[in-house]
């Protein structure tokens, strides 16, 4: 079996993303990879590490790739002024932390704007009392003003009286989270996944 590099920024993406994306590869392929999560504690320590992490793996010869995932809430990244869409955005920032590996067997992406908007994809998985308060709109059209976590966070305590715990909460979720309904609202999550698809050898 092959293995792939899964480098996050938290606890809650090592604990849940390698069966989260399990689940979906597991339908188009024989044999899925490993996937093998590296947890470099924060989108700041991510950025100042991520290269050497990757360039190790890789020429370790002990992983097929590596997938760097970020959440874009956090990077704070200076756009460029001709990146004004967030498919711009996106697309610019994925091209420049790929260069700086220099290697395609490394695929940057990032979750738009939280791992917590898929959540949002699938609003029966959350508790009664929050469903209604899901917003009506493309899950990683959730912003940077008023991010996906923070609206979990608010509406578990106005809502259930109780706080958000992502490593405990986030991980009964996406446990339920259907990969399948997550990557049909959201199309970044969605090339995430081609692309993991496409380090282990599948097609697309």
């Amino acid at each position: 079996m092959s293995r792939i590099i899964l480098l996050v920024e938290g606890q809650t993406e090592e604990t849940v993303l390698p069966e989260f994306f399990g689940r979906w590869l597991s339908r188009r392929l024989d044999a899925p990879p490993a996937l093998h999560p590296v947890n470099l504690k924060g989108a700041g320590n991510y950025l100042k590490s991520y290269v050497q992490r990757a360039v190790r793996w890789l020429e370790s010869g002990k992983a097929a790739g590596v997938a760097g995932i970020l959440d874009f809430h956090g990077a704070r990244f200076d756009f460029p002024e001709g990146a004004s869409t967030i498919e711009q955005k996106y697309e610019w920032a994925k091209q420049r932390l790929e260069a700086a590996v220099g290697d395609a067997r490394f695929r940057q992406h990032f979750a738009v704007h939280e791992t917590e908007a898929w959540l949002l994809s699938e609003p029966s998985i959350l508790p009664p009392e929050v469903r209604p308060h899901v917003p009506d709109l493309p899950p990683e059209e959730v912003d940077f003003e008023d991010p996906p976590s923070r609206r979990l966070s608010r509406w578990y305590r106005t809502l259930l009286g109780k706080s958000y715990k992502k490593v405990i909460d986030g991980h009964r979720l996406f446990w339920q989270l259907d990969p399948e309904r997550a990557a049909e609202r959201c199309p970044h999550l969605r090339l995430l996944l081609e692309d993991l698809l496409r380090l282990a050898g599948g097609d697309v």
